[in-house]
């Protein structure tokens, strides 16, 4: 029996080719959208090529000029202060009279002694008379034995007394120049002790003279100062009054305590060709570099930031292909950052735009800058 041929309603198109026909339409639509996509952004950025140099921060003190050696002056007995003859500043010279005791008691003692060594000297006189006569009466044996020895023993014993009354007397007249105080060095008195009426006990400084010649430059310098500063540092003293006026400095001693009420070091620096106008008791200034670190500056503008961590965008110089790289920060301001790690010589670090970037993103390099 013959088939019967399917009837078809007008308007309508089989499924079969529906569905080829929206297959189709896809596949067409799809070539479009991949002929109209743009392709992946390259952003063109700037950078700078990473360069380390030394850095260390300099400290600034005030201090003033110092003579390198002081020497206090002082009476070797105690007394009363009558007479002081120097101010502070004035210039001495070796051998100078600067102050003096009150001699009353010394002279005294000194007449005394002297009386005692007459006496003794009589004494002496007496027995060395006896003792010759004797000798001879002996060499007739006209006196015994006994007695000529007995004349030996005291002229001896005179003898002895003498020499003990002319150290008295030589004692004496030492105390008796005591009280006579005399500049031991040529300089500037900088300090000065008691007043004229004062009784003035022996080492007791009454004046203090600093020697002429080399100078230090005296400081009072912190504890973290000292401990970061280099053991060879190179300072630059200055006039406080005249800045242009300088001197190179050493550090030649330092003090192993701390002030107990401001907790800073004493700190000597030698002056080195020190200036005439470098007088002592000048203030100066003083500039030291401490312990200098390799370290990296970039443009703050580098620096991303995420919480308390820092990084910057480095480029990969083949690919132009961007990462981020964590860095560490010394110290930073407006316009710089310090960096201490993190980043090598050569590293190209993005220096503008960084908050448009992403990770893996390809850029192009406008301009290498140092």
């Amino acid at each position: 029996m013959p088939e019967k041929p399917v009837s078809q309603h007008p308007g309508v198109l089989p499924r079969a080719t529906v569905l080829v026909a929206l297959a189709a339409v896809v596949s067409l639509s799809a070539c479009r959208r991949a002929e109209e996509a743009p392709a992946a952004e390259i952003r063109p950025v700037r950078v700078m090529k990473i360069e380390t140099r030394a850095i260390g921060d300099t400290v600034t003190l005030t201090g003033n000029v110092q003579a390198q050696t002081e020497v206090n002056q002082s009476f070797r007995i105690d007394g009363r202060l009558i007479e002081r003859n120097v101010e502070i500043g004035d210039r001495v010279k070796q051998g100078q009279l600067l102050a003096r005791l009150d001699p009353l008691n010394e002279e005294t003692a000194l007449q005394s002694a002297r009386a005692q060594l007459a006496a003794a000297q009589a004494q002496n006189v007496e027995a060395r008379t006896n003792h010759t006569r004797l000798r001879d009466l002996l060499a007739e044996n006209a006196v015994s034995r006994a007695s000529f020895d007995q004349a030996d023993a005291l002229l001896k014993v005179t003898q002895s007394q003498v020499e003990t009354a002319q150290s008295q007397v030589t004692l004496a007249q030492n105390r008796v120049n005591y009280t006579r105080l005399y500049a031991d060095v040529n300089g500037v008195v900088t300090a000065r002790g008691p007043e004229a009426g004062e009784v003035v006990q022996a080492g007791r400084m009454v004046v203090q003279v600093a020697r002429e010649g080399a100078r230090d430059a005296v400081f009072d310098v912190p504890a973290q100062v000292k401990n970061s500063a280099p053991a060879d540092a190179d300072i630059t003293v200055a006039l406080t009054d005249d800045p242009k006026t300088t001197a190179r400095g050493k550090v030649r001693e330092v003090s192993p305590r701390a002030d107990p009420v401001t907790g800073t070091f004493s700190v000597r620096v030698r002056l080195i060709d020190a200036p005439a106008a470098m007088r002592l008791g000048s203030t100066v200034t003083g500039r030291m570099k401490l312990d200098s670190t390799p370290a990296i500056d970039i443009p703050a503008a580098a620096l991303n930031r995420a919480g308390n961590s820092a990084s910057v965008w480095v480029v990969d110089a083949k690919t132009g292909v961007i990462a981020a790289r964590p860095i560490e920060v010394r110290a930073f301001d407006a316009a710089r950052v310090q960096v201490t790690s993190g980043l090598s010589p050569g590293d190209l670090v993005v220096t503008a735009g960084v908050q448009a970037l992403r990770p893996g993103q390809k850029v192009r390099i406008l301009e290498a800058a140092q």
